[in-house]
């Protein structure tokens, strides 16, 4: 698995947080979620029925299928 972004949607206040570098810990402003890891980990902080996936990440086996 390869992150190309790494980034959730808080459901409480609307805004969209990224983490785009290792240990690049950000939070919403309203303080329910927050998301860490930029392109190394995917990390969530908060309950899961506070935020939407927004993360795109590529199959390492699809990769190579196009090789």
């Amino acid at each position: 698995m390869r992150i190309v972004k790494n980034c959730i949607k808080c459901l409480k206040c609307g805004e969209v947080i990224e983490s785009v570098t290792r240990h690049d810990f950000k939070g919403c402003s309203c303080g329910a979620v927050c998301v860490d890891g930029g392109k190394d980990y995917l990390r969530r902080c908060g309950y899961p029925e506070d935020w939407e996936e927004m993360s795109v990440v590529e199959d390492d086996n699809a990769l190579q299928g196009r090789e």
